[in-house]
């Protein structure tokens, strides 16, 4: 693919927090304000003719990723919302721990997006040898001003995920994200590649809208062999709105009769829950065998192929909302942001 440089673009830096913007101390890695900034000025491969123009907003307090909630990312969704007509893309550095949770939500609260926005971070600080975080940075930038995709992606050791179908595979290695279910949408080796990405080829002028979030009492249960019924009930039980069952296989469970009537009460009060697999990749079909059929006829619904953190992010986006049981059911098997595959 050729690439013509035109007019500089100007890409807005959200850092959020994150181990990419961290300072080694005596205690270990803490994050100190404008580190990260002071960092970026003394690396002039951020400052070369064929990078965009860019600048860094440092939140206060950085937020670890493992602090994050429901209310960080709808004042990661505001930020952007507020600058967005000022930027041609923006750039969220956050921690590695929760980034696919983020990125999912983000993708269903930013409607009407035209915009790159990309979620990246590192395993290794910036400033240390080794780290992974210059390169993640500096292509973040560059792919957001110059291959913009307008959709909210992650990216992580040369490739650029959907954000809803990505997840965090690798604890401490530099490929520390997958996305399973669908390929990734561009991968930046020695060419950039897009490939199931779609660059923007124009801008509409239809205004970003950022969908309210409050927090949601959401419970996930993962199946084991002689799960108790009573464990079902609990993590069903009020004020629970939603319950996430990650079952065995294509979407099997127990059949046992106490445990079905369990989900049937659950459904019938108005609970919403939510079939996925426990396999890293696949997706559920609750008609292919009699145990999953047995969930299908309790009330439960299939997640199809999304991930743990898509499932969870678009419950609280679609409970955040004045709509009822069924039609948030009817949503969660829609694809709304290219989330799932039916």
């Amino acid at each position: 693919m050729s690439l013509t440089l035109m007019s500089a673009k100007r890409i807005y830096v959200a850092y959020t927090g994150g181990t990419i913007g961290m300072q080694k101390s005596d205690h270990g890695y803490i994050p100190v304000p404008g580190f990260l900034s002071d960092t970026v000025k003394g690396m002039p491969e951020f400052y070369r003719p064929e990078m965009p123009e860019f600048d860094i907003h440092e939140y206060h307090p950085v937020i670890d990723s493992s602090d994050m909630t429901p209310a960080h990312w709808l004042e990661i969704a505001m930020d952007i919302r507020d600058h967005y007509d000022d930027y041609d893309g923006f750039v969220v550095l956050h921690g590695t721990d929760t980034m696919a949770y983020t990125a999912s939500a983000l993708s269903f609260m930013l409607e009407n997006l035209t915009k790159p926005v990309i979620v990246t971070g590192s395993q290794i600080p910036l400033a240390q040898l080794r780290s992974d975080g210059q390169v993640n940075l500096l292509n973040s930038l560059y792919l957001a001003a110059y291959y913009p995709i307008a959709e909210v992606a992650l990216y992580f050791n040369n490739q650029l995920f959907r954000g809803n179908r990505a997840t965090k595979a690798d604890a401490d290695g530099f490929n520390a994200f997958a996305s399973p279910n669908f390929p990734a949408l561009l991968q930046a080796g020695i060419h950039i590649e897009v490939l199931a990405g779609q660059l923007l080829q124009h801008q509409s002028h239809v205004p970003l809208q950022v969908a309210q979030i409050t927090p949601q009492p959401i419970s996930v249960v993962t199946l084991y062999p002689g799960i108790s019924v009573d464990v079902i009930r609990n993590m069903a039980a009020a004020p629970v709105r939603a319950l996430i069952i990650k079952s065995y296989g294509v979407g099997n469970a127990p059949q046992a009769e106490p445990l079905l009537a369990a989900l049937r009460e659950a459904s019938e009060r108005g609970t919403v829950i939510v079939n996925c697999t426990q396999c890293f990749k696949g997706k559920v079909n609750m008609d292919g065998y009699a145990t999953g059929n047995a969930l299908k006829t309790s009330g439960v619904i299939s997640g199809f192929d999304m991930t743990l953190e898509a499932t969870l992010t678009k419950l609280h986006y679609l409970l955040s909302q004045p709509i009822a049981p069924a039609e948030i059911r009817r949503l969660m098997q829609c694809n709304l942001r290219g989330e799932l595959t039916s």
